[in-house]
């Protein structure tokens, strides 16, 4: 069966899960409730389903004008290498470039930077400005 591509907020439980498949949150720092706000407080959401099935997602937070950041660009493990993080990243840069947006960000997991830069994101030299803070 196909793929259905969604802009809407996904359920949380299934979020959640889709989520918790990464291992970013092992520790139980953000709940269902957080992960739901973040996902409501995006500038845009798209999600992936199979058969009803919540199986990859991407969002993005932005002014709506100048820049964006890409978060939480999830495929389920069973679903990687298929091309469906080249589908959803492809649907969220056309976002950002119908609407102006010119200045993409995004944090690359470890080892993941060589799926970026297929769409042109550039590394930052080391000593480039930039700095995080994670509370």
């Amino acid at each position: 069966m196909g793929f259905t591509y969604r802009t809407d907020i996904p359920d949380m439980d299934e979020y959640y899960s889709l989520y918790q498949s990464t291992g970013w949150n092992a520790d139980g720092l953000w709940t269902k409730e957080h992960m739901h706000m973040a996902l409501k407080n995006s500038w845009h959401v798209l999600t992936v389903y199979e058969d009803n099935r919540l199986v990859a997602s991407g969002r993005i937070v932005s002014d709506g004008v100048i820049q964006c950041y890409v978060c939480d660009m999830i495929v389920l493990p069973a679903y990687q290498k298929q091309g469906l993080g080249r589908v959803v990243m492809d649907q969220l840069i056309n976002h950002c470039r119908s609407r102006g947006i010119r200045w993409i960000q995004l944090s690359s997991a470890q080892g993941k930077s060589g799926f970026y830069t297929q769409f042109g994101f550039q590394e930052r030299p080391a000593g480039a400005p930039g700095m995080t803070l994670f509370l």
